[in-house]
């Protein structure tokens, strides 16, 4: 059965592709008989002439040919035309070759080998011609009705000339507000060659000359996996040509579909990071019948990880989303926004403290989740050095609350985000996720609940992280300030951040910790000078960096894993795990009780007591301070 077409909005195509098909049959027998056909023949082209015409039609018409929009003809495009064109030709000579020759209609339908293929070839070069002559026709339109308006388009100049670079230029060969002039790129071999029609003018030494000489209005960064040497060379470039830069979109936003090739945007810090983001290509058929038809329920969901959590378990296909929290704005937004994506997702908004395990309870009992990430935590380290007995109740008791009624209600998989400060901390934070990851792997024998921790770096754009500080520091026109020059951070995207905790998801088992290979930590007063950079200033010229001292509670150096934890490989590249250490659990249990009745007796120096007693290697901020000052 068909689906329904528009007759009367491809009218003209109809009528331009019976007119092709006509010719193309007149053509081929002309061609073949040099001239109009013999008597014996005419006969056979009369009859041929509208079954043929009326073939192709059907053939184009039940494919979906006439759903291409013909100003917008591609190759993919082209080679459908041709397979619909091939069908007829086939029929056609099978027709030829197996049908009698006895039987009395023999000569009427026996088509001659050479009209059957002059008629397929004349076919399909009428018809892909009519349709490219459309899209020329409709860029020229385009472009002077742009001239007209007196909008001229930007010349652009295209830095890269490899698959990116060609996929945005036939992109952009339909918007009336780019003329791409040319490409750049530093591969001697393609420098004077021709790329999608499009000259490689030179390589990145000659952009400063090839600006000014072809009046270049922008530079575009065409490279999906541009390194941090090579981009900040090429933004060099840019500003001392003076002309401004963008940036296609990275393959992590073209993968998941957020953004198309041709939504080209200003640089951003990620691009600084200084390693290709990780993709898992085989995720989504790995993941996908794990969660699909699940009941999945998000602690934290209003956080930058929860919510981004939540986006990427829509495209997964659950059944029904928890997304809880207790600020209340945040669960509101992130619920009108999934509602207005993605309708098909029912997603129930909770409003709750997971310090109170009465109303986990409650939800848990009605929802009855399969699936549970467990995100919801209080994470600013200096914040939480200021209110250890805060950092306890959420970060501790609550996860202990979470776990509980996990392991009542019978949930399949619970995932605990965790972070890099649990590895040896000397941070009240640190301290309570390596507890947390502790809480995880002493509930594992309790139930049949697949558990899984998941510990990485900072993540770029979240809330409190240093790189929105050190942009509006710069856009109020410094200084940028940074705690010591030393200081190395992990960094990682919220998206990659994201797909580490679902990939441990389909993995876990045990209460183990998945940890992602985030490449080398960058140091943070680098990091800030090639922001600077990035934002068109000179550091120490434009911009001053002045040093504020450690933070109580930060390190110089972070770390994913101790000396004793080893690291093992898993089917997800790049992503390791770390088989659970053995620990006195019936003593880190009694402490654990000590410690939350201490939080809610507000005594933070017995906080910090039990925190050091309890052999997660954490020092109080005393201890801190008395090594600081022997060093």
């Amino acid at each position: 059965m068909f689906k329904r077409i528009d007759f009367y909005s491809r009218t003209n195509q109809f009528l331009i592709d019976s007119c092709i098909f006509a010719a193309a049959l007149i053509a081929a027998y002309i061609i073949r008989f040099e001239g109009w056909p013999p008597g014996p023949e005419r006969p056979q082209f009369m009859v041929w002439l509208p079954i043929l015409v009326a073939a192709r039609l059907l053939v184009y018409y039940a494919r979906g040919t006439y759903r291409l929009v013909w100003r917008f003809i591609s190759l993919p495009d082209a080679v459908e035309i041709a397979k619909s064109i091939s069908i007829v030709t086939l029929a056609l000579l099978v027709l030829r070759l197996f049908l009698p020759g006895s039987i009395s209609v023999g000569t009427l339908v026996k088509l001659p080998l050479s009209v059957i293929a002059l008629e397929g070839l004349l076919s399909l070069t009428g018809s892909l011609s009519a349709r490219a002559l459309r899209r020329v026709l409709f860029t020229h339109q385009r472009r002077s009705h742009a001239a007209h308006s007196g909008k001229m388009p930007k010349r652009t100049l295209l830095y890269g000339a490899g698959r990116a670079g060609q996929l945005l230029r036939k992109e952009l060969e339909n918007d009336s507000d780019v003329e791409v002039v040319g490409f750049i790129d530093d591969d001697p071999k393609k420098i004077a060659t021709k790329i999608c029609s499009t000259r490689v003018l030179g390589g990145g030494e000659n952009l400063p000359d090839l600006v000014v000489r072809l009046h270049v209005d922008e530079i575009v960064i065409s490279m999906a996996t541009a390194s941090r040497q090579t981009l900040l060379r090429i933004l060099s470039l840019c500003r001392k040509a003076d002309v401004p830069a963008k940036i296609i979109p990275s393959v992590q936003e073209l993968l998941t579909g957020q953004s198309r090739i041709s939504q080209l945007r200003e640089t951003r810090p990620e691009d600084l990071l200084g390693r290709e983001s990780v993709e898992v290509p085989e995720f989504q058929q790995l993941a996908a019948p794990v969660y699909r038809g699940k009941r999945v329920l998000v602690t934290g969901a209003g956080g930058t990880i929860g919510s981004e959590l939540v986006r990427q378990l829509v495209r997964l296909e659950p059944s029904r989303i928890a997304i809880l929290d207790k600020d209340e704005n945040s669960i509101y937004e992130l619920d009108q926004e999934l509602r207005m994506r993605n309708s098909r997702i029912f997603t129930e908004p909770q409003i709750a403290d997971i310090r109170q395990p009465g109303r986990l309870r409650a939800i848990f009992s009605d929802f009855r989740p399969q699936v549970v990430f467990h995100a919801a935590a209080h994470k600013h380290v200096p914040l939480m050095e200021l209110h250890p007995c805060e950092a306890v109740l959420n970060n501790v008791c609550g996860t202990k609350n979470v776990l509980e009624v996990t392991q009542e209600y019978g949930v399949e998989r619970f995932v605990f985000i965790s972070s890099d400060k649990a590895v040896n901390p000397v941070n009240v934070m640190g301290a309570t996720k390596r507890i947390g990851e502790m809480l995880v792997q002493a509930s594992v024998n309790q139930h049949r609940t697949r558990m899984a921790c998941v510990r990485f770096g900072n993540v770029l754009g979240s809330r409190g992280s240093v790189l929105p500080l050190f942009q509006k520091q710069i856009a109020e026109g410094g200084p940028v300030t940074v705690t010591h020059p030393d200081v190395v951070r992990y960094f990682m995207t919220i998206a990659e951040a994201v797909h580490l905790i679902l990939c441990a998801g389909t993995l876990a088992r045990n209460g183990g910790v998945f940890v992602l290979d985030m490449g080398c930590p960058r140091n943070i007063l680098e990091l800030a000078h090639e922001m600077i950079l990035l934002s068109g200033l000179q550091p120490g010229k434009d911009i001053g960096t002045t040093f504020t001292g450690l933070r109580p509670g930060e390190k110089i150096f972070e770390e994913l894993f101790s000396p004793a934890e080893s690291l093992n490989r898993t089917r997800f590249e790049k992503l390791s795990f770390i088989e659970p250490q053995p620990f006195d659990q019936a003593a880190f249990l009694r402490n654990i009780g000590l410690l939350v009745q201490t939080a809610e007796n507000h005594d933070r120096l017995q906080v910090y007591e039990i925190l050091r007693h309890m052999g997660l290697d954490f020092r109080s901020p005393v201890e801190q301070a008395l090594a600081a000052a022997g060093d």
